[in-house]
């Protein structure tokens, strides 16, 4: 299964968790996440390809 979000440096120490089928910058907690430290970029990362795998697994995909 493919992992749904990545992210990508924007500027040195600016990093975009952003959503790979759509290029669009991904949103948790009514929050875009845009300009975040590399460190807290990593870790949405691995826990929104979490929940989507959640989400997949729960709809038989």
């Amino acid at each position: 299964m493919a992992n749904r979000y990545a992210f990508r440096m924007d500027r040195p120490d600016c990093w975009t968790v952003f959503d790979v089928f759509t290029g669009q910058p991904a949103e948790s907690d009514h929050k875009i996440m845009l300009g975040i430290n590399a460190g807290e970029a990593d870790d949405m990362v691995g826990r929104l390809n979490d929940e989507d795998a959640k989400r997949r697994e729960q709809a038989g995909r």
